[in-house]
């Protein structure tokens, strides 16, 4: 597992690019896991700060009770349509791997505060011609992939 800093040392230029995509909007998704195994989906608020992601959640929600049973997550960057002109869209980006409590959230409304080891970090996005499909993924001891479908 590794921290945002991590990636930002390993691959600053992708870590610049998926920091955009997710600082284009306030509103996140998380994906938990219910006790099922089943995914629960829910809209949340996330902060990279100091090297880390971090977000909360509100007293007695359940996403915090997926959490501290399952720590394993998928937070999403806001996903606004694509422009007119693709070839200017930034893509989608997503990161994935396990929440660890760190407390009660200090600012704001009271909950629970959750930093992200990262297992995963990828941005789905069109070439430069927006002709293929260019999948970048960076892993912690696997660096940065890069695969491109037509």
């Amino acid at each position: 597992m590794a921290t945002w800093k991590d990636v930002e040392d390993a691959e600053p230029e992708f870590a610049a690019r998926v920091r955009k995509i997710f600082d284009a909007g306030e509103n996140k998704i998380i994906a938990t896991l219910r006790a099922d195994g089943s995914p629960r989906v829910s809209g949340i608020e996330a902060q990279f700060r100091d090297g880390e992601v971090t977000f909360g959640s509100m007293p007695g929600s359940r996403k915090g009770a997926d959490l501290r049973r399952d720590p394993r997550f998928a937070l999403h960057a806001p996903s606004p349509d694509p422009p007119q002109d693709k070839t200017t869209w930034a893509g989608d980006a997503k990161l994935s791997g396990r929440a660890v409590p760190v407390g009660a959230l200090t600012e704001g409304p009271e909950g629970e505060h959750f930093r992200a080891e990262i297992d995963e970090v990828v941005v789905t996005r069109l070439n430069d011609s927006a002709t293929m499909l260019v999948i970048e993924s960076w892993r912690p001891g696997g660096g940065l992939r890069r695969v491109e479908r037509a």
